[in-house]
């Protein structure tokens, strides 16, 4: 029932949890950005280049997936070496958007937020899988490991027919993270002149 739950209410807590993470970046004084500067600077780069991956990754899944979730089992491409590359590149993004805040408990509450939300949902995601395709995704999941890439596994098509409306939409989607570190960067500024009041500190 639990898992249920979640699996509906998955987008509507994860547009909550994105609310309260712009929220809690736009007011505080960030701390360690004044005490550990160059630790900070690599923190920044540090999830700019995770937000890029995030977004070529999902691009990549869109790729696969835009147009076909629920009618066919995809297990090429990025399902060959996973079969959650989706949720796999979001946590990457998630994450490389909290290390651009250039703090450690933004990060820390990114990460502590996709365990409370994602293992659940991959959970009732496999049960509805596995009554749509039955021995069919039974073998796959098998083979092919739930989260983190096997890259030994990898296999992919010489063509794929892509559905082109579908995808476009899904390349908006995918650039999430980076309009994310984008808006950061603007409340940034506004934040150094003043615009925007710093009402407590964080690390």
């Amino acid at each position: 029932m639990l898992h249920q739950i979640i699996l509906k209410k998955r987008l509507r807590l994860s547009q909550l949890a994105g609310a309260i993470f712009i929220l809690a970046f736009i007011f505080p004084e960030k701390t360690m950005e004044k005490d550990f500067y160059i630790l900070s600077e690599c923190e920044f780069y540090l999830g700019c280049f995770l937000a890029v991956l995030a977004t070529v990754g999902r691009l990549w899944c869109a790729q696969y997936i835009a147009g076909y979730k629920d009618g066919v089992l995809v297990t090429e491409g990025p399902y060959s070496v996973t079969r959650n590359p989706l949720y796999f590149f979001s946590f990457m993004g998630g994450m490389g958007a909290g290390f651009a805040t250039e703090t450690i408990l933004l990060p820390a509450v990114i990460f502590a937020g996709f365990l409370m939300i994602y293992p659940a949902t991959i959970r009732a995601e496999e049960k509805k899988l596995s009554l749509m395709f039955g021995d069919a995704y039974r073998a796959y999941a098998a083979s092919v490991p739930r989260f983190f890439p096997k890259l030994s596994l990898f296999r992919e098509p010489e063509e794929y027919v892509i559905k082109t409306k579908t995808y476009r939409r899904a390349g908006v989607e995918a650039m999430l993270f980076v309009w994310i570190i984008i808006l950061f960067e603007i409340f940034e500024e506004l934040g150094e002149t003043g615009a925007i009041p710093a009402l407590f500190s964080i690390y």
